[in-house]
This record gives structure tokens, sequence and C-alpha cells, in this order.
């Protein structure tokens, strides 16, 4: 099977990319290109999601699953993903400055995770309560608030 080696121009051009914004690797999708640059993946719609507000990025024969952190889905059907899987995971991973699991008394627990953007720094911190546990409940939002102070007065950030 021959791969284009490089990006067609005409998409290229119709990325809406930052100044230093570079594109690493891309693949074909069922409805255009899926784009990986140094700085966030845009879909072949056009749809720009910055790596530090993409939760989960999965792949399997069926193509490419994107959720993000506000709980948005997205799915390309791609089926040569070239190198696009593994940019993703390097690209999300380096945005990830903590990520920490703390129990919280008697009701399982929260994973804190605080991320950036890449080069940048601290954008802020997520709260992901275990499934099975109501992230609108005071009472566990208030535990889970005192649990991110300690974390971030014992790391510093």
């Amino acid at each position: 099977m021959s791969f284009l080696r490089r990006l067609p121009a005409d998409v290229r051009k119709s990325l809406a990319t930052e100044p230093r914004e570079r594109v690493l690797t891309f693949a074909t999708s069922s409805d255009g290109h899926v784009v990986a640059t140094n700085l966030a993946l845009f879909l072949s719609d056009g749809t720009r999601v910055p790596y530090e507000e993409i939760d989960k990025a999965s792949w399997d024969e069926d193509g490419l699953r994107v959720l993000t952190m506000d709980g948005t889905r997205h799915f390309e059907r791609i089926s040569e993903p070239r190198m696009l899987p593994e940019t993703i995971r390097e690209r999300v991973n380096s945005t990830i400055v903590v990520n920490k699991h703390v129990n919280l008394p008697g009701r399982g627990g929260v994973r804190l995770v605080a991320r950036r953007r890449p080069g940048g720094e601290v954008l802020g911190w997520t709260l992901v309560f275990d499934d099975g546990l109501d992230p609108s409940d005071p009472g566990l939002r208030a535990q889970a608030e005192q649990a991110l102070e300690g974390v971030r007065r014992s790391m510093g950030v």
C-alpha cells in the first residue's frame, strides 16, 4: 500500500494553526485527514483539540476515539493510523504535570490531574471522581478540594 508522505498542501493551509505550530504526523480518515501538530489534534472536520484538553484517546480496528475533559466524544474512522496513535499518546502525556489518585474517607477516591499547555504554565486542576461517586455532592467535593490542597502543598504545584 502506498502512503502519501506529505500532508496535502490544501489540507495544511486549511488548518487553523497558531504561530510556531507544526505538523508532526497525519492519517487519512473516511472524512478527510486527522492531523497531529506539536500543540493540538485537528479532526477531519477542522475541529482543533488542544492536547491539554484530551482526557482519553484510544485506537482500535474501527478507528480513533477521543474524549475531551468536558466530556465531548469524537470518532474518526481511520484504517491506516501511521504514527498518529503514538504521537497523540506522547503529546497528551507531555501535558500532564501531576496525576495522582487519592482515597477519600469511606467513599472511594478522586484522581487529581494538573495539566499544562505544551511548553506552558500549569493551567489548572481537574478532579476525576471514581465511578459511582456524585461529583456534585458538596461533601464529596469538599473532601476532594481538601485532598487537592494537600497534594498541591506537597508537590509545590
